[in-house]
């Protein structure tokens, strides 16, 4: 038996679709109201450890889908909470959605996958660790006027899409050869001008409007954060993982 935790998730409901007819799959949310369709599902809240434990009884592997909070102390309660949960009832083995980079920075986006691969490791559980670059999802562009704008400086960005990664994780769950492997997930490296060049329109840089979460990560683009490359994706995929030209073209425009 696989078990998702937050399944209710984005991630987690694609990653149950990819499971269908591979595996018995539990759903653990921590709302049984918006459980997905189709599969059986038991409740598991990382603010009620108890609950965790019930939820994880019985899993030969277990997808600890990272916490949606924001707060990195708050994060790192649920996961270790999460982590200790899947040790007493003894969870065959776990894969946590990490984030690149976490292997060995602490600060900032990877404060709590840090700590978390951590815990993971010291568990005495055996394990594999997928560590997700920033999702594609968010970054299609909106063509306007025949062009496409950015502040990205035109450096290249190496998210990809979820549909990939829950493929790459299904693969995981229900292949062998992963345990003990820490994987660093990344997508085609792209850019905003050569995204303009492939579908025949101009590209205007144009600065960021204002202070926030997307300045910032703005800003990581422009210093070539985002750059780094690995062929896991692709090699636990089985083939090469979309790129946001594909994706792109497969959005109808006006």
């Amino acid at each position: 038996m696989i078990v998702i935790s937050a399944a209710s998730g984005q991630l987690g409901r694609l990653v149950i679709d990819r499971l269908s007819g591979r595996a018995d799959v539990v759903a653990v949310v921590r709302d049984p109201a918006r459980a997905p369709e189709g599969v059986p599902v038991r409740r598991g809240d990382y603010d009620d450890p108890a609950s965790l434990r019930v939820a994880f009884d019985g899993a030969a592997r277990l997808l600890l889908i990272s916490s949606p909070g924001l707060d990195p102390a708050q994060r790192i309660a649920h996961h270790l909470a999460a982590v200790d949960a899947a040790v007493e009832v003894g969870v065959g083995a776990v894969a946590y959605t990490s984030f690149l980079g976490a292997g060995t920075v602490a600060t900032g986006v990877t404060e709590a996958h840090h700590a978390t691969e951590k815990a993971v490791r010291d568990s005495g559980l055996p394990y594999t660790l997928l560590r997700h670059p920033y999702y594609g999802d968010a970054f299609v562009p909106e063509p306007s006027g025949g062009e496409l704008t950015g502040s990205t400086g035109g450096r290249g960005l190496n998210t990809a899409f979820r549909s990939d990664l829950a493929e790459a994780a299904a693969n995981v769950l229900t292949t062998d050869g992963h345990l003990g492997r820490a994987y660093d997930f990344t997508g085609p490296l792209w850019s905003y001008p050569e995204l303009a060049d492939a579908l025949g329109m101009t590209y205007r840089e144009v600065p960021d409007s204002g202070p926030g979460p997307m300045a910032w990560l703005n800003a990581q683009v422009r210093a070539g954060a985002l750059e780094y490359q690995s062929d896991d994706l692709e090699r636990v995929l089985g083939r090469p993982a979309e790129s946001m030209i594909a994706r792109l073209r497969s959005v109808p425009r006006a």
